[in-house]
């Protein structure tokens, strides 16, 4: 990819703490490259899991007032990311979350996965033409673990970058199953962690060969870290005195802080992707070389 304009990256998630958990490092850095990021949420995370039992009466089965209160979390994770730009799809409120698989929130009327889909399609073009990405970020087809919302972000996605011919490069965040690995192993290791360790094949995971993009988040941990903690709701972080990190979500899975993060090409160039979502040098400021 030849960057003739300023560079654009804009990324689909399904809920607020979705850009922290799958991309906050990758968002982090090119922010801080001057990038311009966006951001597009589809849901207001209404179904979410709350964690602190101080807050669980803001819950679905309570008074229902979950995704008000994740949109000033996501304000805050996005104040940590250095996102200036945040939009939700078709704008505040337009569609619920939509639960995970099979419980009865999936047939909602207001449901993600319920709207209609050629005018979830079109909002979304709509923001890639007035924006003009080079390249924008969703799900694989599974939605990386299966989640209702997140597979339809991803055929929201994949229809409307068919659409607008100036998206060169379209890529799925995944997770890698060597770095998971890897990291869980190292987690064993650490006496008393206040998660408990996931059991072989429990967390979502992509296959290395699969893998296309490894980008380097290892200067921006700390950004992504205090994106995460903002998300409190859905969200426990640890940190160990030597700088280890670990978070869980409700279920209380540990999971490691990985320093990359993982994509898979879906669509575009692959010249220059292996460690790059652009294929070139972004400089500071302006289009890369």
């Amino acid at each position: 990819m030849t960057l003739t304009a300023p560079p654009r990256l804009l990324l689909v998630h399904a809920h607020p703490d979705d850009e922290s958990l799958w991309t906050g490092g990758t968002i982090a850095r090119y922010a801080a490259q001057g990038v311009h990021v966006t951001v597009i949420t589809c849901t207001l995370g209404e179904e979410g899991e709350v964690i602190p039992e101080g807050l669980r009466g803001l819950g679905p089965d309570a008074a229902d007032q979950l995704g008000g209160y994740r949109v000033g979390e996501l304000r805050s994770a996005c104040g940590a990311l250095g996102i200036a730009d945040h939009r939700f799809l078709g704008g505040l409120g337009r569609w619920r979350d939509s639960g995970m698989v099979d419980t009865t929130a999936n047939a909602h009327p207001r449901a993600f996965v319920n709207g209609d889909l050629d005018e979830q399609v079109a909002a979304l073009e709509a923001v890639l033409r007035e924006l003009r990405p080079q390249v924008v970020v969703s799900y694989d087809p599974n939605g990386g673990y299966g989640h209702p919302d997140h597979i339809r972000a991803h055929q929201v996605t994949m229809a409307a970058t068919e659409r607008v011919s100036d998206v060169d490069r379209v890529f799925y965040a995944v997770t890698s199953r060597e770095a998971t690995e890897t990291g869980v192993a190292a987690l064993t290791e650490i006496e008393g962690l206040p998660f408990r360790l996931p059991e072989p094949g429990e967390l979502p995971v992509t296959e290395d060969s699969e893998i296309t993009t490894r980008v380097d988040v290892s200067e921006h941990l700390t950004a992504k870290i205090g994106a995460l903690r903002a998300h409190a709701t859905q969200v426990q972080v640890w940190q160990g005195s030597d700088g280890t990190a670990a978070y869980a979500l409700s279920n209380g899975i540990a999971q490691p802080m990985a320093t990359t993060e993982y994509y898979v090409l879906a669509k575009g160039s692959a010249e220059g992707a292996e460690s790059d979502l652009f294929g070139v040098p972004v400089t500071q400021g302006g289009a890369g070389r």
